[in-house]
């Protein structure tokens, strides 16, 4: 096999555990530990500077995942002519790669509706009136999207495997 291509499913893999294992400390770690009442007064900062700092970890390794998911179908011998071959999606691996696409699209949606828009007005409403029903209308939205986002991710990751390994049935 290829030393190029093993380095760039290498690279593949290692921007999904990162961006994937970072949603899960969040929802599994990060947010139980500041619902507590001993961190009321550091809450509203951690999550925010933690959020921020995690934006651009998660959106270098989306950028990773579609620059390194692009190389391997070409490694692979997907090109564009099988992109605009209807046979082509009507295979097993044609239907679980338009499945996996179309999910990869709504998590690039989701998370810019999250990281542009959702928690950074959140954000601003908790620091400004931490009470408001806005303020926890629009923390639970963004609680709501990243939880949904891990779990599509979760479904692509199974779709990843059915593309290299084929349908379980």
């Amino acid at each position: 096999m290829n030393a190029f291509y093993l380095f760039f499913v290498w690279l593949h893999i290692l921007a999904a555990v990162t961006w994937m294992g970072g949603m899960i400390f969040l929802v599994l770690v990060l947010v139980p530990v500041v619902r507590r009442s001993e961190h009321q007064n550091v809450r509203g900062s951690l999550i925010h500077w933690i959020g921020v700092r995690f934006r651009w970890v998660g959106w270098i390794c989306l950028v990773l995942l579609l620059l390194s998911g692009a190389f391997n179908l070409i490694y692979r011998g997907v090109g564009w002519e099988d992109l605009r071959n209807d046979l082509f999606w009507r295979s097993f691996f044609g239907q679980a790669l338009g499945i996996k696409l179309l999910l990869v699209a709504l998590i690039l949606l989701l998370s810019a509706l999250h990281d542009f828009v959702i928690g950074p007005r959140a954000m601003a409403l908790w620091q400004a009136n931490p009470t408001s029903p806005e303020t926890t209308r629009l923390r639970r939205q963004a609680g709501w999207l990243g939880r949904l986002n891990l779990l599509l991710a979760l479904v692509v990751v199974a779709l990843g495997v059915i593309l290299v390994r084929g349908w379980p049935w």
